[in-house]
């Protein structure tokens, strides 16, 4: 009997304490639960739409340069006031193409978009190649009033005829130019210079004009051509200059400024025209802050380059004033005249925008 009631005490000790147990396990098990659901909960708010819209942005640029910094935040600022309705994608380091192809692609619709260099843009409108005449544009302010204004309009339409739709236009940088035997302050300093030229007809005729004697190279053979004397000078924006280290085969930097280099945010218009109206205001809105701020860095950036070109890279270095820039333009009016008649609507704009 007693045996038998020590074994029923037993049982219902064993009882009571995996009810206790049991309620101090829910207890602890509670935080990690709720941690849980919030968790489940901050993923339903943060994942795309079902129904999302998305844009593929392809370019060039690596990652650390101006326009791939500023597309992040594009991108961002775009999901964002969307709610995800529209989902960017971006593509760099030509992981889509190169220029040329990155802009058939917008062009024919198997790319939303993209941010090629209005220099290859002469493919759609031979109007686009007034913008690598050299001193086209006095400084970077007066190329971008002029690009935000009337001339931006005017190339907006070119593009208009080919299926493409300008966001804006993003800066490239203003190509200034080094030599290992002088520095460059008149235009007679560049007679006789061994001077490497990207394969443009325009820019062998800046410098054959100057009497240069201008060297078509592509730019991967540039360094070894500079440090064996094929060619004694370039001409490149101060940011990619500093990155590929010609300081180490180059004595002199003149920021000259004589062409300023641009990208356009380029979008298909058919995927434009499919966007619903708040999210044609939000991509239009995005796409004028996204030229604003990479403008922006990419004024610092060259700033800072030129500034290491000088005191890492041990470059002398001078800078033209606006005379002095007048100067080379006033001996560049054969060239100029020999393109009136296919560019005089476009240098009377720029005129507007230089005074």
């Amino acid at each position: 009997m007693k045996k038998r009631s020590l074994l029923a005490l037993l049982v219902l000790s064993m009882l009571l304490l995996a009810a206790c147990g049991g309620k101090n396990n829910a207890k602890e098990e509670t935080p990690a639960e709720n941690a849980a659901n919030n968790t489940e909960a901050i993923a339903e708010t943060t994942e795309p739409v079902a129904d999302a819209v998305t844009i593929k942005v392809g370019h060039v640029e690596p990652e650390d340069r101006s326009t791939h910094r500023a597309l992040e935040e594009f991108k961002k600022n775009v999901e964002e006031r969307t709610n995800g309705s529209i989902v960017v994608e971006l593509y760099p380091n030509g992981a889509l193409g190169g220029d040329v192809q990155l802009t058939e692609s917008v062009a024919m619709g198997t790319l939303d978009a993209a941010l090629p260099s209005t220099s290859v843009l002469t493919t759609y409108s031979e109007d686009f190649g007034a913008l690598d005449m050299p001193y086209f544009f006095i400084n970077a302010e007066s190329a971008f009033a002029a690009l935000d204004g009337e001339m931006g309009e005017y190339f907006n339409g070119k593009l208009a005829e080919n299926g493409i739709k300008s966001l804006g236009y993003s800066y490239n940088g203003p190509r200034s130019t080094t030599t290992n035997v002088k520095p460059i302050e008149k235009p007679e300093d560049l007679k006789g210079l061994k001077m490497r030229v990207m394969e443009s007809p325009i820019f062998i005729d800046f410098y054959k004009t100057l009497g240069a004697n201008p060297t078509p190279m592509s730019f991967t053979e540039l360094y070894t051509g500079l440090q064996q004397g094929t060619v004694e000078a370039q001409e490149n924006p101060p940011s990619l200059i500093f990155a590929n280290k010609f300081y180490e085969v180059q004595k002199y930097l003149s920021v000259d400024e004589h062409v300023h280099n641009f990208l356009v945010f380029a979008i298909n218009q058919a995927k434009f025209d499919s966007l619903t109206d708040e999210q044609k205001t939000v991509i239009e809105e995005e796409g004028k802050n996204y030229v604003d701020a990479q403008r922006a860095m990419e004024l610092e950036d060259n700033g800072a380059a030129i500034e290491k070109l000088a005191t890492e890279g041990g470059l002398e270095v001078n800078t033209l004033t606006d005379e002095q820039k007048q100067a080379f333009r006033d001996a560049l009016q054969p060239m100029y005249d020999k393109y009136q008649e296919q560019f005089g609507t476009l240098f009377e704009m720029a005129a507007k925008f230089n005074n």
